[in-house]
């Protein structure tokens, strides 16, 4: 998936849980990241920084492969 800066996107499951990241740290991972609506506010590389507006959390490096459009 090609993305850009202001795309609206989600976490994929599968591809978050079973991702080297996800082994290297907590990998209970909070549902507002597959359920709720990201905005991308940068991208570095293979990265995107999502920013999840409706809940208040810091914003989170993802892996592009680890993010669908949110429709």
């Amino acid at each position: 998936m090609a993305v850009k800066k202001g795309d609206m996107v989600r976490a994929v499951r599968e591809k978050l849980e079973n991702s080297l990241e996800a082994k290297a740290s907590d990998t209970r991972f909070p549902s507002y990241l597959f359920d709720s609506k990201g905005e991308i506010v940068d991208l570095k590389g293979d990265y995107a920084l999502v920013k999840f507006g409706k809940v208040p959390t810091p914003n989170i490096w993802l892996r592009v492969d680890q993010l669908e459009e949110f429709k």
